[in-house]
């Protein structure tokens, strides 16, 4: 899994089992793979090379990533024990008005790196389908992480999923940690850690007016948001400002929690109390969750942040499931979700070796 953040490379090596209709799960082993400078930038601009370039950038992303699964396993001493590989890729185009969504990495690159199976193009379908085939993580809320009534990751993009209607719908909510760490390195650091920046400056009122008024937020779910569209939602407003770094902070964390607060809002569970999971890197962010739990406390919503590993890897285990239920060609997209004519069984498969 590569998230807009731009951190690196999450692989998760996840025991999965089922025993009639219950899911459950094992992370036994894993790692975040730091990019490079230049890995960073490549994927970061790749909407912007000729077709040319960035079909040889898809392969030569396929085959890096082949080779960093390879490494994993030897480092793990993990031979011979992992039956395929679901690799979601990096996004790099995100257009489900037209039915258009690209996450690159070849999967039959990296098949041919680590002869193993490989299941990619895991949102494709569901976005022909008319879906906006984001966020795919909620069929790993429903099978693996039922025990809580919300459950939102804190990426690069904040997405949340919901109980609405007896099914879970999901969405993406704001821009979160690309915007974070984008201020965060004009400080020389590559992002808040705690979130103590951040706590250090002053709420900015007009900027936070501006920020709560994107159309965006108007708009019904289901509904995504492409990193270039996340982006300009939060810049100008705040890049063009001349406030302190920290102030901008400030005000950015402050609005993450009020995006997320009037998103569950509409979608009540009730329950006099009720539980939300928090996950990716912003959960490590302790100013956002703590300015998180302030804003939930009047809908009696509790944050409930996990073990590290599921804080780090939760996307990654999800895609683990996803690979899973489509190698049994089971249901692994919702459409309640993402509002695609139908459920599918998203992914193409493969095949890393031969009998």
């Amino acid at each position: 899994m590569s998230g807009s953040s731009l951190d690196g490379l999450d692989i998760a090596f996840v025991q999965l089992e089922e025993v009639r209709g219950q899911w459950s799960y094992q992370i036994l082993a894993a790692d975040c793979i730091a990019y490079t400078d230049e890995w960073a930038y490549n994927l970061k601009h790749a909407q912007q090379l000729s077709v040319p370039d960035f079909l040889r950038l898809h392969t030569a992303y396929g085959r890096w990533i082949g080779g960093a699964v390879n490494r994993f396993i030897a480092d793990k001493n993990l031979e011979l024990q992992v039956q395929f590989i679901a690799s979601h890729g990096h996004t790099v185009l995100h257009e489900p008005a037209n039915h258009t969504t690209t996450q690159i990495g070849c999967g039959a690159a990296i098949a041919a790196i680590t002869g193993l199976p490989v299941i990619s193009d895991l949102r494709a379908l569901d976005v022909a389908l008319g879906g906006q085939g984001a966020p795919i993580v909620p069929i790993g809320d429903k099978l693996l992480f039922a025990q809580y009534d919300y459950h939102l990751n804190i990426g690069g993009i904040a997405n949340i999923t919901v109980p609405h209607n007896g099914k879970p719908l999901a969405f993406d909510v704001c821009p979160a940690n690309q915007v974070l760490n984008t201020l965060a390195q004009k400080e020389g650091k590559t992002y808040d850690d705690n979130g103590t920046l951040a706590a250090s400056g002053a709420l900015l009122t007009d900027i936070l007016l501006n920020l709560n008024k994107d159309a965006y937020y108007t708009r019904q779910a289901p509904k995504s948001l492409s990193n270039e569209a996340a982006i300009s939602m939060a810049f100008p407003a705040l890049l063009q400002s001349e406030h302190a770094t920290q102030d901008q902070l400030h005000t950015m964390v402050v609005h993450i929690a009020e995006q997320v607060r009037d998103a569950v809002s509409k979608y009540p569970c009730g329950k006099e109390q009720a539980m939300m999971l928090v996950t990716g890197g912003g959960a490590f962010n302790g100013f956002l969750i703590e300015k998180l739990q302030q804003a939930l406390a009047p809908l009696h919503i509790q944050v409930i942040v996990p073990d590290t590993d599921t804080v780090m890897y939760k996307e990654a285990i999800v895609m683990a499931l996803i690979g899973a239920l489509r190698w049994r060609e089971e249901t692994n997209v919702l459409s309640s979700v993402t509002g695609a004519s139908r459920d599918s069984i998203s992914g193409a498969l493969w095949m890393g070796h031969s009998y």
